[in-house]
């Protein structure tokens, strides 16, 4: 369907030495993230039991507006720490929503 909601969550890993700083680069991308038009939510989370991985939920309210925030200021300035921050290439789970959530 053309118009359904882009959700997504996307799996972040530090580097060694770079938790710290990952953390604060993905906390930083957050409000600017949530202002534009189309992102219905973006929320980080930590892994208890994988230190230093980080999962971002996303959703937007159609894949244009998914497309529209990866070419923001802000998010490509995130990508230009990608290589710094990143011990692998960001894993994106594109999801479809199948229960209510009641």
């Amino acid at each position: 369907m053309i118009n359904e909601p882009f959700l997504s969550t996307a799996i972040l890993k530090a580097k060694e030495g770079q938790k710290t700083a990952l953390k604060k680069a993905l906390l930083d991308l957050i409000p600017p993230t949530r202002n534009e038009p189309g992102c219905l939510y973006y929320i980080l989370f930590e892994d208890k039991n994988k230190e230093g991985t980080f999962y971002m939920r996303e959703a937007f309210k159609d894949k244009a507006a998914f497309e529209y925030h990866i070419e923001t200021v802000h998010f490509k300035n995130f990508a230009t720490q990608m290589d710094i921050l990143l011990s692998e290439p960001i894993q994106l789970v594109e999801m479809v929503q199948v229960s209510d959530i009641e």
